[in-house]
Formats: C-alpha cells, structure tokens, sequence
C-alpha cells in the first residue's frame, strides 16, 4: 500500500470513528473562534471555553477588542496561561482587522496571517471551521500523529503541513486534521497511546508492521 493509499485509508477509518468532529472552541461568529484560537496557544479548549463567555460578553465586536485596555483584557484571559503576550495579541490583531479589513476577519491564510498573533494554525482552524476553506492545522496532536504513523518525517509544523497536503484531496485536509486532533486526545496520547483500541492500529508503522 502506498503512502496516499494508506493516508486515505487512515482517514476513512478516523471518520468513522469520529463522526461529529469539529473544533471543540465555543463561538458564534469568526472573530470569537479567532480569538479563541489564539487563546488555546499552550491552553486546553475546556479552559478556553470557560474563559471566553465573559470576554465575550464585554467585548461583543472587533471595535470593542481594539478599543480595550491590555489590563482589562489580562484579567479576563489570565487563567489560560501568557494572558500578556495574549492579551497584546488580540488586541493588536483586531486593530489590525479594523485598519485593513473593514473589521471583517478575512477569509485567506494569506491576509490572516499578517494578524498580530495569528499564525497558520491558527488561520487554519478559523478558514476551515467557519467556510470549509480547505487546510491542514498541525497543532500539537497533528505532529505527533503524522510522525508516530509514519506520515511525514518533519519537526517544522509548515513542512509537515505540505507533506500532508501531498498525500490527501484539499477537500479532505479539514476532517483530517480535526479527526487526527480527536484521535490523539482519546487515543493516540503522547506517552502511553492505547493501541490496542486503535481503529488505526494495522496501518500504524509502529503497531501494523
């Protein structure tokens, strides 16, 4: 089996798997999951969504963001750890969307990612999530995965995201990387995988082999 062979083959069998996976970050509108996606950087989604009803609440448009104090926003966001880098970060980048895009998030990783703290990951998350703009988000799960399966032999996320770019369909880089996400929090942890309750395990170099 080649390797675009067996990376369909792994999807297939995570979709399976994972039927309703989708981004786990509570919003309603493109700005809040952006804002959310910043916020998850070295923080768990469930923190995330504690944290982002009340800023959401006082902050409800891009004006408000930019318009916000750094100390109001820190005390907001503290608890998802780096609230200063975080805080400047939102802020910044929605002052950002207000000088040069009308305060609308923009739907190209391209102009997404001249944002004040938003990287590709990120642009990513936010371009799938909201209009299945095809993309392949290599968060810290997607690295592991694609490594442990044999899928690409790249440390660097961008270069890890053009190999698996290579092996999938664009219309499948978006339930890919959300079905690998879900894979490695139920499954595939970093320490101690549970291979023996793999879906994957027989396509698996380190398992099927």
């Amino acid at each position: 089996m080649n390797q675009r062979s067996r990376t369909s083959k792994i999807l297939t069998l995570l979709r399976r798997s994972y039927p309703d996976a989708a981004t786990p970050l509570t919003h309603r509108n493109p700005l809040q999951l952006l804002i959310a996606t910043i916020l998850s950087a070295q923080c768990t989604d469930e923190r995330v969504n504690m944290v982002t009803p009340p800023l959401f609440a006082r902050y409800r448009t891009v004006a408000g963001f930019a318009n916000a104090k750094q100390a109001d926003v820190e005390k907001l966001i503290r608890s998802t750890g780096f609230y200063k880098a975080k805080s400047k970060n939102i802020i910044g980048c929605c002052k950002g969307l207000v000088a040069h895009y009308g305060g609308e998030v923009p739907k190209s990783l391209e102009e997404l990612v001249q944002l004040p703290g938003v990287g590709r990951k990120t642009a990513n998350v936010v371009l799938g999530s909201v209009w299945d703009i095809p993309g392949v988000v290599v968060d810290t799960h997607v690295k592991r995965l694609t490594f442990r399966m044999g899928l690409t032999k790249k440390t660097d996320p961008e270069k890890i995201e053009q190999d698996i770019m290579k092996l999938l369909l664009p219309k499948d880089w978006n339930d890919f990387s959300i079905c690998l996400i879900f894979h490695g929090r139920r499954v595939c942890f970093a320490r101690r995988p549970e291979c023996a309750k793999c879906v994957v395990a027989s396509l698996c170099p380190k398992i099927g082999s």
